[in-house]
């Protein structure tokens, strides 16, 4: 059975930076495509970066160059480096692997003003 499970989220100031991690149990790790999804209060889960079993990589129009999604095949883990974060970046943030319809149990991303 396949298990997400992220770290990294935090409180940090506008501007700053912060890197999630998502670790994923389970040997089919290196052949699936995963993604991070956000769901701030009172809106809908949206997607925010996704990266393949080849590495190629898309993101949302609201972080394009600020954010990068990554891979290390050998650690099993998926990584959201966040940078110039803005308050409107403040959601609950998730991994996702769309070939099991696996969700993480979310991490907490605070953006103060």
């Amino acid at each position: 059975q396949v298990q997400l499970v992220e770290s990294g989220g935090g409180l940090v100031q506008a501007g700053g930076s912060l890197r999630l991690s998502c670790r994923v149990s389970g040997s089919i790790f290196s052949t699936k495509g995963v993604a991070w999804y956000r769901q701030a209060p009172g809106k809908q889960r949206e997607m925010v970066a996704t990266i393949t079993s080849t590495f190629s990589t898309n993101y949302a129009d609201s972080v394009k160059g600020r954010f990068t999604i990554s891979r290390d095949n050998a650690e099993n883990t998926i990584y959201l480096q966040m940078n110039s974060l803005k308050p409107e970046d403040t959601a609950v943030y998730y991994c996702y692997m769309d070939s099991t319809a696996t969700w993480g149990q979310g991490t907490q991303v605070t953006v103060s003003s």
